[in-house]
């Protein structure tokens, strides 16, 4: 009879709801690589839409209580209005807790991404720096041109502290939620070796650099002194030629 029919659609979808539940809610994920993260974020925008797409189903199921109820005697309606009720609570509830984890592993997802592209901009800055010290590391040339070098490395290594404390923040918050975790560490621990390693080089470079001024400038100065005094004996050498005064007359001047 009608009962039985209607009966029947309240089971078929209340097994519906508790096998989305424990396929998409009650198991315990595991993400270690991004190809599972991305997977679990794509099937549960399909749970989501095919819950959204039941909505039909259980209104159709409604009207047909109600409509069943309205004509049917009283003694049948407390028990299929119950069922009804909890059909409509688990249905909202599915609903509700789908939304919810599929905003939380999109939002994950997003962490992840940001991550990778921070890592990719500090990565592309480290290159630069390698790059520079490698220019600097057997420079030729005056002060001004070593200074010149000194100075392009300084402002390199001027670098915000931005990027790399969002890169911490943004892999403690997954880590901590035992997410990509060995694969963050593992990309983490290269990033931050290669850092200090590229820093440290730096700091030593700079120092090289301050000192090669210093030893340039005082080259420049001792040679400017000998030009002042080779200009001076030319000079006067150059008076006694135009004198004709004889060798013999200055020995000193002479040697």
């Amino acid at each position: 009879d009608k009962t039985v029919s209607l009966r029947k659609d309240l089971s078929e979808m209340h097994e519906w709801i508790t096998q989305a539940e424990e396929e998409y809610l009650e198991r315990d994920f595991e993400y270690k690589t991004p190809d599972e993260l991305q997977r679990a974020v794509e099937e549960l925008k399909r749970a989501k839409e095919e819950a959204v797409q039941k909505e039909v189903k259980v209104k159709l199921i409604t009207d047909s209580v109600n409509n069943f109820i309205a004509k049917a005697p009283p003694a049948a309606h407390e028990a299929l209005k119950k069922e009804l009720d909890d059909l409509i609570t688990s249905y909202q509830r599915l609903c509700s807790r789908l939304n919810g984890k599929c905003k939380t592993l999109e939002e994950v997802w997003a962490c992840w991404r940001e991550l990778l592209s921070y890592l990719d901009a500090e990565n592309k800055w480290l290159n630069e720096v390698e790059l520079k010290l490698k220019a600097t590391e057997n420079i030729q040339g005056g002060a001004e041109e070593i200074s010149e070098s000194l100075d392009s490395l300084e402002r390199l290594m001027r670098h915000p502290e931005d990027n790399r404390n969002q890169i911490r923040e943004l892999a403690q918050t997954l880590t901590d939620g035992g997410i990509l975790d060995e694969l963050i560490n593992e990309k983490l621990e290269k990033f931050n070796t290669r850092w200090e390693e590229l820093q440290q080089e730096a700091v030593r470079r700079q120092k090289s650099l301050e000192q090669s001024i210093q030893s340039a400038q005082e080259t420049d100065k001792t040679l400017r002194l000998i030009q002042e005094s080779l200009a001076v004996i030319d000079k006067q050498l150059t008076a006694y030629i135009s004198d004709r005064v004889d060798a013999a007359q200055v020995p000193q001047e002479a040697q």
